[in-house]
């Protein structure tokens, strides 16, 4: 059985992160939701995702800062991010540093359909594939 590539969700409002979190999921990924600003930096400092779903207004610790931890660890070079959020003027601040910005609210068919694109290729490829 394919590994399903790792996606963290990191999200304060828990309808928000259920809706997201299934989006992922039937896109392919496993699936895990942080609530916390604190927490998720943490996690992201000894995790390795796939794809982060990130808001930028968490309790604690900022979105930002978060993305900024991301993209200055080298483990997670390859991490794809989606930023999620209703504050445009720091989404547009940011947008250079995410791998996409959408606006809330986000549909659960526009998150699914946009993280399948961003599995990776070996994460895409069944196993009973007669020409691997």
């Amino acid at each position: 059985m394919d590994k399903k590539p790792f996606a963290i969700v990191i999200e304060d409002e828990g309808s928000l992160a259920d809706i997201y979190s299934e989006a992922l999921r039937a896109a392919g990924y496993e699936v895990e939701v942080i609530l916390g600003g604190l927490t998720a930096l943490m996690r992201v400092a000894s995790a390795v995702p796939q794809l982060v779903v990130l808001d930028l207004h968490l309790p604690n610790v900022s979105g930002a800062d978060i993305l900024r931890q991301i993209r200055t660890d080298e483990r997670l070079a390859h991490t794809h991010v989606i930023i999620a959020t209703a504050d445009m003027t720091m989404a547009d601040a940011l947008r250079k540093e995410a791998d996409e910005v959408l606006i809330k609210p986000v549909s659960f068919s526009q998150l699914r359909d946009l993280a399948k694109r961003r599995i990776p290729p070996a994460a895409a490829t069944p196993s009973n594939n007669p020409s691997g």
